[in-house]
């Protein structure tokens, strides 16, 4: 989102107002400066290594949220916020604006931050820290983790539905549920640094803390890392059947679009939709064990050659099938061509017994197939494409797949590309008799 909607830069100024307001001092509030600038310093610093080559942690989720939370527990309110400031401002920003994306951030932290604090003093928790006091102490210090959850979850949520125009109903569907374990975990090291902040070895003690979890992020920064090995190795496969199947160009990607916006239609867990677009994408990997000339023969098929090309899925499954993260995408690679009624292919399923992802899959494939100008079909009008998918529903697809794709294009809209190369320099394919009109759901190749 390089381009950010005014919506969204008026929002984000209002979340930094009120970072501001948050900052100001209280007046008769006693605040160690040092162990703020202590605590900022090492925020910075843990930030700057959390994103650097040796570890290579992208994503906001790998923040050191337990140098924050332990602030939240040991300082006042506005001076735990400040600790915020400078490692947010510095931080580094993979996209544009950065200016933008770092005061965003920064407020974002600032205001959790804050309001953990407050919920944390007026619990009495400062005093159970300073006390050393473990048991009762988890119960101020989990209720300022769950606010501090909330509030991030607050606005992020906010941040979707004004910037990416995400439904409201959906816009903060599951983020506290994604969220609050792995910010209870930092919450419980916050803690335990701030109770051996209080102890006779003072804050070097506290920093011991630290070493096991740059171990864990370590490990998690390893696995993300293979996660985007293999996400690479899926763009090559693409690229190389758009090079190969010239006509489709550009397809794939526009199938796990599609796919994925049936899913997000159906309420699935995010982590299910991303998977459901690794299907849609990688749905035709299969041509490339098809012949060439059979892809972009511009005649009639034969039986024979028809028979050649309706083994692509099973090609597809056995190249994909060792990836083991992509989980049902694999199924719906191998499936994508059965029909309910059982007129399809590879091995003529019926109703239930297709797997609901290659369902999606199937939907996504044939509305893209119809709304994609190619050498044999001119592209349809999306609002022609859906009514045919309706009318085939039942028969061909799934109704509720359908309605879901339905749902989501009228609010969203659809914006097809021609896939073709230039029709001046192709001939066109005449399917052949007796055959389906190629503009007809599940007849393209």
């Amino acid at each position: 989102m390089e381009a950010v909607p005014a919506r969204a830069r008026v929002y984000i100024a209002c979340a930094a107002m009120a970072a501001l307001l948050c900052l100001l001092p209280p007046q008769g509030v006693r605040t160690p400066w040092w162990a703020v600038a202590l605590l900022a310093a090492l925020y910075a610093g843990c930030e700057r290594v959390a994103r650097s080559r040796f570890v290579g942690i992208s994503h906001p989720s790998g923040t050191f949220y337990p140098v924050l939370l332990a602030g939240a527990f040991l300082l006042p309110a506005p001076a735990a916020a400040l600790v915020v400031v400078p490692g947010a401002l510095l931080s580094q920003v993979g996209r544009r604006p950065v200016a933008l994306r770092r005061f965003w951030r920064a407020a974002q932290l600032v205001l959790g931050v804050w309001a953990a604090a407050t919920v944390h003093r007026l619990l009495g928790g400062r005093d159970a820290v300073a006390a050393a006091d473990v048991p009762y102490a988890l119960g101020p210090a989990g209720a300022a983790v769950l606010v501090f959850c909330l509030v991030l979850a607050l606005l992020d949520g906010g941040i979707l539905a004004v910037a990416e125009r995400v439904p409201v109903r959906r816009a903060w569907r599951g983020l506290v549920a994604r969220s609050l374990a792995p910010i209870a975990v930092h919450g419980l090291a916050g803690l335990m640094m701030a109770v051996l902040w209080h102890s006779p070895y003072g804050p070097v003690s506290a920093l011991l803390v630290l070493l096991p979890m740059c171990v864990s992020w370590w490990a998690f920064a390893q696995y993300h890392r293979e996660r985007a090995a293999h996400q690479a190795t899926i763009r090559a496969l693409v690229q190389a059947v758009d090079i190969k199947d010239g006509y489709t160009r550009g397809h794939s990607e526009r199938v796990g679009q599609a796919s994925m916006m049936i899913a997000r239609e159906l309420g699935m867990a995010d982590e299910r939709v991303e998977v459901l677009r690794f299907a849609g994408i990688l749905h035709d990997v299969g041509k490339l064990g098809v012949p060439t000339r059979l892809l972009r023969k511009n005649g009639p098929l034969t039986p024979e050659e028809r028979r050649v090309i309706e083994l692509h899925p099973e090609y597809g499954h056995e190249m994909v099938r060792g990836i083991g993260f992509l989980g049902e995408a694999r199924a719906a690679v191998l499936h994508h061509h059965e029909r309910l009624d059982g007129s399809g292919y590879p091995y003529g399923l019926v109703g239930r017994q297709i797997p609901e992802s290659a369902r999606v899959v199937a939907v996504a494939d044939a509305f893209d197939a119809m709304t994609s100008t190619r050498s044999y079909s001119r592209a349809r009008p999306v609002a022609v494409a859906l009514a045919e998918l309706e009318r085939c529903a039942g028969s061909h697809f799934d109704p509720v797949m359908v309605a879901a794709l339905v749902e989501a294009v009228g609010r969203t809209g659809w914006h097809p590309a021609v896939t073709a190369d230039d029709e001046k320099t192709r001939p066109a394919r005449v399917p052949p008799p007796g055959a389906p009109l190629s503009s007809r759901p599940g007849a393209h190749r």
